[in-house]
């Protein structure tokens, strides 16, 4: 009986999350494969079964953690003392600031076209649509339309697809992205 290979480090969920968005964002969820996963990671695929039971609950679960994140950008500026035309500022840029900052993130949230993939994600957009729209809408002092909200949603979607893969971060257009935010504020105020 030969011995267990050694491996550097035990195998976790963040390993394979790490490994995976990376492949995904670049490959697209239809062309990676679990097997794919394990090898870029160096280990077997079937240690990655240990944590995910097949390529759409890994799949889901960063969708599902990504999402966690850009709630927790919202909930932190919405937590601060500031007026509210400078906390709706800090909003616009502080979702500028998460898309170009986690790019592959990002492109999972949001630009995979994959149907199989589309069907079992849309929860978890509506819901942090829905945090986005209700405190743009409170901090406006409820004198925008929903409408009005979704066009500002989808500008500052455009503004990070724009730049998504054509900056290093956010840094690069920090100036660009604070000229955005003020327009939009301009537009509802």
């Amino acid at each position: 009986m030969t011995p267990r290979r050694t491996v550097q480090q035990e195998l976790t969920k963040e390993m394979i999350m790490d490994a995976a968005r990376d492949l995904f964002s670049e490959k697209g969820y239809q062309h990676v494969s679990m097997r794919q996963i394990a090898k870029e990671l160096g280990y077997s695929h079937g240690a990655l079964y240990y944590h995910f039971k097949n390529k759409a609950e890994l799949f889901y679960a960063l969708v599902e953690n990504h999402f966690s994140m850009l709630n927790t950008v919202l909930d932190q500026i919405m937590k601060k003392e500031m007026e509210p035309g400078e906390k709706l500022k800090e909003i616009f840029i502080g979702f500028i600031k998460f898309g170009l900052t986690y790019q592959s993130h990002y492109e999972i949230m949001f630009l995979i076209k994959d149907e199989e993939v589309r069907n079992f994600i849309n929860e978890e957009p509506n819901h942090t649509y829905e945090k986005f729209a209700k405190s743009v809408y409170s901090l406006c002092g409820k004198n925008v339309s929903i409408q009005d909200v979704w066009f500002i949603f989808l500008s500052l979607h455009g503004f990070v697809t724009h730049y998504c893969r054509h900056v290093v971060g956010f840094e690069e257009v920090k100036g660009l992205a604070e000229a955005h935010a003020n327009f939009l504020l301009r537009a509802i105020h």
